[in-house]
């Protein structure tokens, strides 16, 4: 599997644990606590 660039999105939704990151590839995966990131459907 080959290695995926990801930048953090600054949302609001970080105070409760939620996070957004964007792919070099132009998609988007959302993060719960610490589980792992799961790729958001276009």
């Amino acid at each position: 599997m080959p290695l995926i660039a990801m930048k953090e999105i600054l949302t609001p939704l970080k105070l409760v644990g939620i996070r957004l990151f964007k792919s070099s590839d132009g998609e988007y995966y959302i993060k719960f606590w610490n589980c792992p990131r799961r790729k958001i459907i276009n």
